[in-house]
């Protein structure tokens, strides 16, 4: 969980554009090794060990690969420990650098979600750390004294700056659907899992109804973003690389469908960010801290906030869209089979995205009679996800994972 911060992160250290396909297993890890190599320039060779979370799904994960990345040309050992116990993070990593046979320094760090790291030790980088209010009720209120709407919420903390970036961000998820879509073969890795979104996205049926072929798009944009991430291609975590699909699908689908502008888009996707960096100051967006539920239920949110604001709803409606959001993905657990965010990982971003927009359709009509905050569901799904036995948080030891390696 993030500590009692004063202030929340910049939404641009939400949607952060980088290679896939895990933002806690990949991006955060090649972060911290690319900051280490530089502390010791003079450094002949490092080794890593990795512990919980990234010791077990690692090697499915490309964790070592991305170390190894970092570090270059520079030699590498990565060590898997996936016994020690008693962690301060389920995504702990120890790095040391060495001379000839001298240990020049060492690093704790914990890759805490959507590419952020902690250093042990050292103090917090507060420098992003700019929106004041901190929880959804104190936004609500703030937004309707002032007679604004989160997105000018946004833009009045952030500063204008924040367009141009949200305009790269739309333009790389909309660059990663365009390639996923593209693509043809399996997936790398041992499940040998064949690509679905072009077929998706190609498939027309005789006499296929509009809510069908709904669906099918926006699953084939999923997928498409999904798949890419699976490769380590290039996308943008929302609020991480496994449940990256689902905001990008449902945004493109409806910009296509009913004529959004590129404009309109922005003031969701700040809308949106709002509502991931609740979560994300709040609770977790890490699966290995908090199940699938953190990742996917997160992303499901955002997804359907982003549409409210999209569709011209009031703050309650888009509370109400978030909050039944997250709600209905409660004990979701994270059991990628053989530690590769492919099955169930891909599909989950499809189903998100559906139900982003069935989220929607209910705020446009119950949300006066919700009994739910979104305050209260983030609380809920925080401790939900400390309660979850630690092999149904990214270990791929129980769940789907175990009951796979059992069949075969």
């Amino acid at each position: 969980m993030a500590e009692d911060n004063i202030f929340m992160e910049s939404l641009k250290e939400l949607y952060r554009i980088g290679k896939g396909p895990s933002s806690s297993h990949t991006m955060g890890p090649y972060r911290a090794a690319k900051m280490f190599a530089k502390k010791y320039p003079i450094a002949q060779k490092f080794e890593v060990i990795l512990y919980g979370s990234l010791a077990k799904t690692g090697k499915g994960h490309l964790t070592d690969q991305a170390v190894a990345e970092a570090f270059a040309p520079r030699p590498v050992t990565v060590r898997f420990d996936r016994l020690t116990m008693g962690l301060p993070h389920p995504n702990t990593m120890d790095m040391f650098a060495y001379g000839e046979d001298i240990l020049l320094g060492d690093w704790r760090v914990a890759s805490t979600g959507g590419g952020a790291i902690r250093i042990e030790g050292e103090p917090f980088d507060t420098a992003s750390d700019i929106y004041p209010l901190t929880t959804f009720c104190e936004i609500k209120r703030y937004c309707q004294e002032q007679h604004i709407l989160i997105w000018q919420y946004v833009a009045e903390t952030e500063g204008e700056e924040i367009w141009p970036y949200l305009r790269r961000v739309w333009e790389q998820m909309k660059s990663t659907i365009s390639d996923g879509l593209a693509a043809e073969g399996e997936l790398p890795g041992i499940l040998h899992v064949p690509r679905k979104a072009k077929y998706l996205y190609n498939r027309e049926p005789i006499n296929e109804s509009p809510a069908t072929s709904a669906n099918r798009l926006i699953c084939a944009y999923a997928f498409a973003t999904a798949e890419q991430n699976a490769t380590g291609g290039t996308i943008v975590t929302a609020p991480t690389c496994g449940a990256s699909g689902v905001m990008p699908a449902v945004l493109l689908y409806s910009q296509n469908k009913d004529g959004f502008n590129d404009k309109d888009i922005f003031l969701a996707l700040a809308t949106g960010g709002i509502i991931g960096n609740l979560v994300k100051s709040n609770a977790s967006i890490s699966g290995a801290e908090a199940g699938c539920q953190a990742e996917i239920g997160t992303a499901c949110a955002m997804a359907a906030a982003a549409l409210a604001q999209l569709y011209g709803m009031d703050i309650d409606q888009i509370e109400y869209a978030a909050e039944l959001s997250i709600e209905h993905h409660l004990g979701l657990t994270c059991d990628p089979i053989e530690g590769q965010v492919q099955i169930p990982c891909i599909e989950r971003n499809a189903v998100a995205a559906m139900r982003a927009l069935d989220s929607l359709s209910l705020a446009e009509f119950l949300t006066h009679t919700r009994k739910i905050s979104f305050d209260m569901v983030v609380r809920t799904m925080y401790e939900t996800g400390r309660d979850l036995f630690g092999k149904y948080r990214e270990t791929s030891e129980g769940g789907l994972a175990q009951s796979y390696r059992e069949d075969r």
